[in-house]
């Protein structure tokens, strides 16, 4: 009876975990917040610009841009100028940092701005 109640909880526990597709943790202790459903209404300039954000101890590791309509040059710009502003911004102590846009992008700047402010909201929410 009790290795069938153990079951239950492990079943239901892992349930719960996989019925997140918005955050997860790693085996380091990261928290992975993808953006793809949670803001699938922020646009670039070419559509939904989803990112990942990695954050470890309340810091933001890293952010990825995930597969999107926009232009490769746009992103390229905001990968060379704007994400790795984010790294090491601490995220307990309030919203989103402030970070510069990457000239010449700045429709595609603005959602990954917005998509990094929404997965830092939900990581705070449901950590």
């Amino acid at each position: 009876m009790k290795r069938l109640i153990a079951l239950a909880i492990m079943v239901c526990t892992f349930a719960s975990i996989m019925a997140d597709d918005v955050m997860r943790r790693e085996s380091d202790g990261t928290y992975v917040v993808n953006t793809a459903t949670l803001a699938p209404e922020v646009d670039g300039y070419n559509g939904p610009t989803p990112v990942e954000v990695y954050i470890k101890k309340n810091k933001i590791v890293k952010v990825v841009v995930l597969k999107s309509h926009e232009g490769p040059k746009y992103v390229a710009m905001v990968k060379k100028s704007m994400l790795q502003q984010y790294e090491g911004a601490n995220v307990k102590k309030g919203n989103a940092p402030e970070v510069d846009a990457a000239t010449g992008a700045t429709f595609t700047s603005n959602a990954i701005k917005e998509n990094v402010r929404r997965a830092i909201a939900y990581y705070k929410k449901h950590k």
